[in-house]
């Protein structure tokens, strides 16, 4: 193996575990980091992009999801109706990747993920009434005893999660830094209750995301491999991680760099 694809493979393990323990701190999946780097490392068609990011964020998000299920921190039965909802929307943003011009890409997923930047750090609302009335109350005890309850709106929180499917599948990003801030913002989750139920709801949708790619050829297998090597690892320790250090410290790291990479993104574009 000759030096320069040696360092090619260790840059991409090292991007995937990075990638995933970003992803697991703040349930934003980590294809925020993947997507930019797999742009500016490769001249390949968009759809590659987000096919290989989609494929290494199902890894991702098993290694999370199993560690938050050790922690007892993820809402089922929130995470199993929001991935239902994403699954439409997965398929169909799989097969729009085909469709968009590089152009369009990256200047969409800058000012997407500006936006979120700035989202991410606004306080949970006070007053929900109509569309965000709750519906439902949900208690969760994790490992360490703590009691969470919280009440929301499962109809807005699923039409949130149709929409996440979509940006998920068709910038490969996981849609984590949607469905995060929609969670703390408007439907009330305690932050790493909120985080923990978003990955899991990635692994669920990431799947048929990751499947939809696969048919239709955009899954870049030789990068995918050290990349879902690093983020295997990068899952488990993000998860430990989360569980302590504040979410409000996070949340406002994480809010910096998805406003970097937006820069980033539309001097690309």
């Amino acid at each position: 193996m000759d030096t320069t694809l040696l360092l090619e493979h260790i840059l991409l393990l090292a991007v995937g575990m990075l990638a995933s323990i970003c992803g697991a701190v703040a349930g934003l999946g980590g294809g925020f980091i993947i997507v930019p780097v797999l742009a500016f490392l490769y001249v390949i068609p968009v759809a590659n992009i987000s096919g290989t990011s989609m494929a290494v964020l199902f890894v991702s998000a098993i290694s999370s999801t199993l560690a938050y299920a050790r922690q007892r921190k993820i809402d089922y039965r929130s995470g199993i109706a929001f991935s239902i909802a994403m699954i439409p929307g997965s398929i169909l943003g799989a097969w729009t990747t085909s469709v968009v011009g590089s152009r369009v890409f990256f200047v969409a997923l800058g000012i997407f993920l500006m936006i979120m930047a700035v989202m991410i750090n606004f306080k949970p609302t006070q007053s929900r009434d109509g569309f965000l009335r709750p519906t439902v109350t949900h208690r969760l005890t994790d490992n360490t005893g703590s009691v969470h309850e919280y009440s929301f709106n499962l109809w807005f929180g699923c039409g949130v999660a149709f929409f996440v499917g979509f940006l998920s599948s068709l910038f490969g990003i996981g849609g984590g830094s949607v469905m995060v801030p929609t969670m703390i913002l408007f439907l009330t989750f305690p932050p790493h209750i909120a985080t923990a139920t978003s990955m899991f709801s990635i692994l669920l949708s990431s799947f048929v995301g990751t499947v939809s790619h696969v048919a239709l050829g955009h899954v870049m297998w030789d990068q995918f491999l050290w990349l879902a090597i690093g983020a295997l690892v990068g899952g488990q320790i993000g998860a430990r991680i989360a569980s302590k250090i504040p979410a409000k410290a996070i949340v406002r790291v994480l809010a910096v760099c998805l406003f970097v990479v937006a820069i980033r993104m539309l001097f690309k574009g």
